[in-house]
C-alpha cells in the first residue's frame, strides 16, 4: 500500500469477513489504466471473490498485475473474458471516458460491473448506464473508495446510523491529492478523457455527503474550478469546490485539489466534518498531521463528551462482501443503484456548470 501515491493506493483489510465460499463468485479485471483496480480487486478478494483472469492491451500492465495476483490468467482479448459464462462480474479501471462502454459490454454479456470512479464523464453516458441496468437488472457498482475503503469513514456512517450526533445538518469535505505530474499518463491532463476535477475526485465528496446526510437527492448551488499551478497543461484543473443542499435540508461544502506538497506523509490529507443536531464528527482519513503518520482517526464530540477513536483494523470494509451478495441475490444492501448513479449525476452537474476562475498568466508560480 503506497501512501505517497494516490493513484496506486490500494488498501488491504485486517478485519476480513468473507461472504461467499471459494469459487462461488468468479470475477475478472479489464482495463488497468488506473491503479485503483488493485484496491477494487483487494476488496472483492478479501470478501471471498475469486479473481480468475485479466485483460489490458498493455502487456507490461498485465505482467505487473499478474505478479501481484499470482495464478490469475492473462486473457488474450476482452471477448475471451466477456464470453466466459462462469465469470459473474467485470472490474474495470480503464480511462474514465471509456469506462461506460466497458460497462455496457459487460451487461450485454450478462455480467455485473464494478468500475472505478468517475464512472462517467458525460451525462449521456450515465443515461445509457441507467437504461442498461433497468433492462438487465444487473449491478453497476462504483468504487467510491474515499468512503468505502476507509475504516474511519465507514465507522462515521455507523455512528450516524446509531444516532451518535443526532440529525446531520451539514457536511464539510476536503479531498486534497498529490499530483506528481511526471508519473501521470497523458490522459490525466485532458478533461475530455478524465472528466474534470469535480467529476473525478469530487465524486468521492458528493457520494459521502449523500450517505452521511441520508439524502436521496441534492441540488448543486454553486461550483467553480481553476488551474493555479499547472501552466504546462492549460486545460487541467488543480482546484475545484462546490456547495450543495440535499432534499432533506442538509447542506454541503467540499474542496478538492491537486496541490498536496511533497512534505506531507501521505498522498492527501482527506478529511470530513459532519455536524449533527447533537454533536459532530471529524474524520482524518489518511494522516493526523504533525502527530501520527497513521490513517483512520475519528474524533467524536457529543453530549457524552469527547472521543478520539483509532479505527484501523477494527471496522473492516463491509461494502465488498455486501456488494457480492447483492450481485448474487438481487438485493441492495451495499449501496442502492440509484445512490451510485445520483452521486455520479451530481458531480457531472457540478463540473458542467462550474465557473472557471480566470487570472493573469503572470500570476502563475
Amino acid at each position: 500500500m503506497n501512501k505517497s501515491d494516490g493513484m496506486n493506493y490500494a488498501p488491504k483489510g485486517e478485519k476480513i469477513v468473507r461472504t461467499v465460499g471459494e469459487g462461488e463468485f468468479p470475477f475478472a479485471a479489464i482495463g488497468l489504466d488506473h491503479g485503483h483496480i488493485y484496491g477494487m480487486c483487494n476488496g472483492l478478494i478479501e470478501a471471498g471473490g475469486a479473481l480468475v483472469c485479466v485483460y489490458d492491451p498493455d502487456p507490461q500492465k498485465v505482467e505487473q498485475f499478474c505478479s501481484t495476483y499470482p495464478g490469475v490468467k492473462a486473457a488474450l482479448s476482452e471477448d475471451e473474458i466477456l464470453k466466459d459464462p462462469s465469470i459473474k462480474l467485470i472490474a474495470g479501471a480503464c480511462i474514465p471516458s471509456e469506462r461506460y462502454e466497458l460497462g455496457l459490454k459487460a451487461m450485454d454479456h450478462g455480467k455485473h460491473y464494478f468500475v472505478d470512479k468517475p464512472a462517467f464523464t458525460k451525462m449521456d453516458q450515465l443515461a445509457k448506464a441507467r437504461k442498461k441496468t433497468e433492462e438487465t437488472g444487473l449491478k453497476w457498482g462504483i468504487y467510491y473508495s474515499e468512503r468505502l475503503h476507509v475504516e474511519s469513514a465507514v465507522y462515521a456512517g455507523q455512528l450516524i446510523e446509531e444516532g451518535a450526533i443526532g440529525r446531520v445538518v451539514q457536511v464539510i469535505g476536503t479531498g486534497p491529492h498529490r499530483a506528481r505530474p511526471e508519473g501521470r499518463p497523458e490522459w490525466f491532463f485532458d478533461p475530455e478523457r478524465f472528466g474534470g476535477i469535480l467529476c473525478d475526485i469530487g465524486s468521492h465528496q458528493i457520494e459521502q455527503f449523500l450517505h452521511f446526510a441520508g439524502a436521496k437527492d441534492a441540488k448543486v448551488l454553486h461550483s467553480k474550478v481553476a488551474n493555479y499551478s499547472f501552466k504546462k497543461y492549460p486545460d487541467f484543473q488543480d482546484f475545484g469546490d462546490a456547495t450543495l443542499v440535499a432534499d432533506n435540508g442538509a447542506t454541503f461544502y467540499f474542496r478538492v485539489d491537486w496541490l498536496t506538497p511533497d512534505g506531507l506523509g501521505t498522498w492527501g490529507d482527506g478529511r470530513v466534518i459532519i455536524l449533527g443536531t447533537d454533536g459532530y464528527i471529524e474524520v482524518r482519513k489518511y494522516i493526523d498531521i504533525g502527530r501520527e503518520n497513521t490513517s483512520n482517526h475519528l474524533y467524536l464530540v457529543n453530549h457524552e463528551g469527547e472521543q478520539h477513536i483509532d479505527c484501523s483494523g477494527k471496522v473492516g470494509f463491509p461494502f465488498f462482501g455486501e456488494f457480492i451478495l447483492d450481485c448474487l441475490n438481487g438485493t441492495e444492501n451495499a449501496m442502492t443503484q440509484e445512490h451510485a448513479f445520483k452521486a455520479a449525476e451530481l458531480c457531472l452537474e457540478a463540473q458542467q456548470n462550474a465557473i472557471k476562475i480566470e487570472f493573469p498568466e503572470h500570476s502563475y508560480k
